[in-house]
């Protein structure tokens, strides 16, 4: 990037931040000299207090150079380390309060050098023990959790360190102390604050607190004052907060343009979609999502705890790390902000202090915040802009407003926002999310996901040989693996974009059936449709789009009847992919539910994927889950998924996940969950990748795919022309409105109908199997589903249809007769047709002839 020009000093850069506050309220600030530079003034929409001091240096509230931040930390945890001695300093713990402390808190740590850090947490991590709690009076939001992976940490007799903001009433601190000490009793405890602004009569109370338990505790700070508050300052604070913020409605909507689409912008899409961004001052910026390459159970922060080895290889990875960020950054890139989330400040900051030590921008930092304060546009006022979305993080209190400040406005040409995997939902990519209200305001957003760290599973877990289950990376997502939206699919796979796998039909075929190769070890060639077999697509959908739409509606209903209050939707890949997205669109449709939704591989005797369903039981509860396909065939992979969660549930001491199967269509009677049992042509079936985000079938070959990797599969960019996976959710979802009470009706009945499976598909193959003399039923394809994948990928013998099937066998016709293969027609045959892999396969037969595919 090419170095920035020197910035202008903005008019009113030398007028104290707090001046609009303490000018309307009469709140004065004395003390240290250096106090007007730490601290500005707002005002809190909070009904607890009416100011908000606002620092300049801890990099949340107002952007600042993250050297600026980084070293304020660094300096106090130095002067922590002089104060206590080495020897002292070597037992400390350091602990820091969440949300706005965490990053303080990780820099004091730093400075110490050699002591573990902890962070307080307001975001409950199922089957962590709490080792602790407190309550922050002031607060907006008080409940702090005490969640350390180590239970130790705490249990300690060394110097307990205790790092805040602000020092305001003491009131958090002795909270913090009186609940800790009464459970892990220690002599020594240190507290550290940018600023120390009590007044005399709390400045007492902790000395005498500490003769009361017997402990010393000190206070270092960077400088220190008081706040002096006139009488009513709270209700006058109140006035004024909603006297502005009833102005600045009524500008809004003075300003807003009428119609439905004013509300909020157009939703961001994928760098490289090929996605227009609207034009003027509401135009949408590009969104990158660079992947850091973050370690390998690296955490990615103090939540569970980060100890001196944990820094170490943060330090290590980091100058990497940043180069990926600044690769994605264009290269006329002047200023650019790295934008932390909530209670991840700290990995945020070692990115763009490194970024900063690295490129020639102007780099500045901060993070968004849970706290609710007003922004009023003058020099004399610390918060200048806001910025407001939804949570995106699922919080345990429900959900609510976010905000960022003093970022609109700023001049920003890139914004980076870092947020940990919790975080990456589809609240955050939604039209009025994080990512749409930063590309308001600057031309160029980058995504950052750092795996959110949970501790270990449970010891029946642990003693598995595989790698624990928060070591395994995160879901891969579009735009960087398939075709689809992010918030649409997370693909628990591995990329192996890169590597070449396809081999001729005939020579996987004869592999397979020879013993020398399973099916999953190699992939055919992809299917390019000819122009006539593509309108037969175009067409089936526009037929079949209704009928399609109410079986979602019947599968989703029926799911969200059996498995509430929010399941988690796991779609087994890649035919079970689509069905999945469509199933998640009907619920955010007909429920307003965000649905999280997964890709996992099942392999055909080999089983399902098992590190897939570790992450899932690390994340989820495994009670959750929904597992989801496109139909059923003759039930093969409906008993192999059975088998394979009981395997796992046994191995890893995990129970909960019901192998019950979710399908849009059931011809087999196989499963009790199902849109329909009619075999209709699902148009999805009659392409490949082209209709699954442009990712291929899943692979799992041994010199690929390790005990502790998911399996795998490739991305085919190269296709992206072809591409119709979003145009046909996008056909299916639009027909949704219509078929809505129909679904909801048929849905009823079948939850109080008898579903029970019989099975009778598979009675059929194994009729079709003796009476053909094949006496094999894996090359036996019932459906229309699965005797078009056998045209597509296998070396097929022959093709029965029902008779009088109608257009639903169209491109099944047009298939058959493009590779020479004969279509008899049955009476009675349970199933729409079925498709006959040759049973007698060497290279070059392929019709009941035993003539060469011609393709």
């Amino acid at each position: 990037m090419r170095r920035p020009a020197r910035h202008n000093t903005p008019a009113g850069a030398d007028t104290w931040s707090g001046t609009w506050v303490a000018e309307r309220l009469g709140v004065e600030l004395t003390g240290d000299e250096r106090l007007p530079g730490l601290l500005g003034l707002a005002l809190r929409r909070n009904p607890k207090r009416a100011h908000l001091l606002v620092s300049n240096v801890l990099g949340k509230h107002v952007p600042q150079a993250p050297s600026v931040v980084h070293g304020h930390g660094v300096e106090l945890g130095r002067r922590v380390r002089r104060l206590l001695g080495e020897d002292a300093a070597g037992r400390a713990v350091v602990l820091g309060y969440a949300e706005t402390a965490t990053g303080l808190g990780h820099s004091v740590a730093d400075g110490l050098g050699t002591a573990p850090y902890l962070h307080s947490t307001r975001r409950p991590v199922a089957g962590v023990a709490t080792a602790g709690g407190f309550e922050e009076s002031h607060s907006h939001a008080t409940s702090h959790l005490l969640l350390p992976e180590d239970p130790a940490l705490l249990a300690g007799d060394g110097p307990l360190v205790l790092v805040d903001d602000e020092f305001s009433t003491g009131n958090t601190v002795l909270n913090t102390v009186r609940a800790l000490h009464a459970r892990y009793p220690r002599g020594r405890y240190v507290v550290v604050a940018l600023v120390d602004m009590r007044s005399a009569a709390d400045a007492g109370r902790l000395e005498e607190f500490g003769r009361e338990i017997g402990a010393r505790i000190d206070l270092v700070t960077v400088a220190s004052g008081t706040v002096r508050l006139p009488d009513g300052v709270l209700e006058k604070g109140q006035a004024l907060v909603a006297q502005h913020e009833a102005a600045a409605e009524a500008a809004r909507a003075a300003a807003a343009p009428s119609g439905p689409s004013a509300r909020f912008p157009a939703p961001l899409r994928g760098a490289g979609d090929g996605a227009q961004a609207p034009t003027g001052p509401q135009s949408a910026g590009d969104l990158t999502r660079v992947d850091l390459r973050w370690p390998a159970g690296l955490p990615d922060g103090g939540r569970h705890g980060f100890t001196p080895a944990h820094r170490t290889a943060l330090e290590n990875a980091l100058p990497a790390m940043a180069a990926r960020i600044s690769a994605a950054l264009p290269e006329e890139t002047h200023r650019v902000l790295v934008l932390g989330f909530e209670e991840l400040m700290y990995a945020p900051l070692r990115l763009a202090t490194e970024l900063e030590r690295t490129t020639g921008a102007e780099v500045r930092y901060s993070t968004t915040t849970r706290s609710p304060v007003l922004a009023v546009d003058d020099p004399g006022y610390a918060i200048r802009t806001r910025l407001v979305f939804p949570a995106h993080d699922d919080p345990a209190d429900g959900p609510g407003e976010r905000y960022a400040y003093n970022v609109a406005g700023a001049g920003f040409d890139a914004v980076v926002a870092v947020v940990d995997s919790v975080a990456d939902t589809p609240a955050l990519h939604a039209p009025d999310g994080l990512l749409s209200r930063l590309a308001e305001h600057t031309p160029r957003v980058l995504l950052v996901v750092v795996p959110s760290y949970v501790p270990a599973a449970p010891a029946a877990v642990q003693d598995a040989p595989e790698r624990p289950a928060t070591m395994l990376p995160e879901p891969l997502r579009g735009p960087a693996f398939s075709s689809y939206a992010p918030e649409e699919v997370g693909w628990l796979l591995q990329d192996l974009s890169d590597v070449t796998l396809e081999a001729p039909t005939e020579e996987r075929e004869e592999a397979i059936q020879s013993g020398g190769a399973h099916y999953a070890e190699s992939l055919p060639v992809e299917y390019q449709p000819s122009e006539q077999y593509q309108q037969l697509f175009h067409d089936a959908l526009e037929a079949s789009a209704a009928r399609l739409a109410h079986a979602v509606g019947v599968v989703t209903e029926t799911v969200l009847a059996e498995r509430p209050p929010r399941p988690v939707l796991v779609s087994l890949a890649r035919a079970g992919t689509p069905v999945g997205i469509l199933m998640r669109r009907w619920a955010l449709h007909r429920h307003g539910l965000d649905l999280p939704h997964y890709a996992v591989s099942i392999v055909r005797g080999r089983g399902i994927d098992a590190n897939a369903l570790r992450w899932l039981a690390v994340h989820h509860d495994p009670r959750d889950v929904v597992f989801v396909d496109g139909w059923t065939g003759k039930g093969a992979i409906t008993r192999e998924l059975a088998q394979a969660v009981e395997e796992f549930e046994k191995a890893e001491g995990v129970t909960g996940f019901d192998p019950e199967i979710a399908v849009l269509a059931d011809p087999g009677s196989c499963v009790r969950t199902y849109g329909t049992r009619e075999d209709y042509l699902i148009p999805s079936a009659c392409l490949n990748s082209t209709v699954s985000g442009l990712i291929s079938r899943t692979v799992l070959r041994a010199d690929l795919v390790g005990p502790d990797d998911y399996h795998g599969a490739k991305y085919y960019r190269e296709l992206a022309g072809a591409d119709l996976s979003v145009a046909f959710l996008d056909a299916v979802t639009a027909r949704f409105e219509e078929v809505t009470e129909a679904a909801r009706a048929e849905a009823k009945e079948l939850l109080a109908a008898d579903r029970t499976p019989t099975w009778e598909g598979w009675a059929a193959v194994e009729r079709i199997s003796e009476e053909y003399g094949i006496h094999d039923v894996n090359l036996v394809k019932p459906g229309v589903g699965e005797t078009t994948r056998v045209l597509l990928r296998r070396v097929p013998w022959k093709v029965l249809a029902r008779a009088g099937a109608g257009s639903d066998l169209d491109h099944v016709r047009l298939l058959a007769e493009q590779r020479g293969v004969p279509v008899e027609e049955v009476a009675d045959l349970p199933y729409t047709c079925v498709g006959l892999i040759h049973p007698r396969f060497t290279r070059g037969a392929t019709g009941a002839d035993g003539t060469a595919v011609s393709r």
